[in-house]
């Protein structure tokens, strides 16, 4: 049954236009809260890694279009419709490609769960920006890691933005949080090494080993560990570290955007 919305301020649609992220992620406190998904292709995503839908919002005319064999699935959830000139005054809902869901977040997994069968985990230390979220992810999913790992200052991987920038990967590829009782780096690196990682640190300095390095390259558990926009890792993380790796750069460049700097990582670093 679809239910025509005629007013912006319809209270049905509070929590697509007028709850914060922060909100919604603490919307049933102490137990997971909300996040929106956006796009067929990631909502299909979501619903397909078990993720509970709790309402749909739809652009008429996409209706009968890519939305219609997901809403089938769910004739009990409520969808919401409206025309474009009234679903435009949406904060980003012009890139949603006219379908959005809110959904239930699932409980995160301990970091122990996360890397029981993994060989290969990135670590993303204080990563901010939901966009290299997002694009570290989809490349994590699509060059050969096993999970993703964040310490407590990165932005959350269901937000919109990253989601979407992820193309849904990141309800395809395992990840969590580090406990906020483990300070990282010491806790964090201790729990590497107790689940057999040896630990990659991402960095330009002048005592690295080259990311085509035999011994790195051959280790059987290993995590690449990726820092923050601009500053990159902390010294304590790096020195922690088994290895530093540099990725040579060239014409006088002094290193790339973590996004594209975990791709390379990831297809070199590997298992393939």
């Amino acid at each position: 049954m679809w239910n025509e919305i005629k007013d912006f301020a319809a209270p049905e649609l509070d929590v697509y236009a007028r709850t914060s992220e922060v909100q919604l992620l603490r919307y049933y406190e102490p137990e997971p809260g909300i996040f929106i998904a956006e796009s067929p292709k990631v909502i299909e995503r979501a619903l397909k890694a078990g993720y509970q839908p709790i309402s749909f919002l739809v652009e008429h005319k996409d209706l009968e279009g890519e939305a219609q064999e997901i809403l089938k699935q769910y004739p009990d959830v409520p969808v919401y419709t409206a025309e474009y000139e009234l679903l435009v005054k949406l904060t980003g809902f012009a890139l949603t490609r006219g379908m959005l869901c809110s959904m239930r977040r699932n409980p995160l997994p301990s970091v122990e769960e996360i890397c029981r069968n993994a060989s290969r985990i990135a670590v993303l230390e204080n990563v901010v920006n939901p966009t290299n979220i997002g694009a570290i992810f989809r490349s994590a999913a699509a060059l050969h890691m096993d999970a993703v790992l964040l310490t407590g200052g990165c932005s959350d991987p269901l937000y919109r933005r990253a989601a979407r920038v992820s193309m849904g990967t990141v309800f395809q590829i395992p990840w969590t949080y580090f406990n906020k009782k483990n300070v990282w780096p010491q806790d964090g690196m201790q729990i590497l090494q107790n689940l057999g990682f040896k630990t990659a640190a991402m960095a330009l300095c002048d005592d690295s080993v080259g990311i085509d390095d035999k011994a790195l390259r051959s280790e059987e558990k290993l995590a690449v560990i990726l820092g923050t926009e601009g500053d990159g890792l902390a010294s304590q993380t790096i020195a922690d570290c088994d290895y530093t790796v540099k990725i040579p750069m060239s014409h006088g460049v002094d290193s790339l955007n973590v996004a594209a700097a975990s791709a390379v990582a990831f297809w070199e670093l590997g298992h393939r």
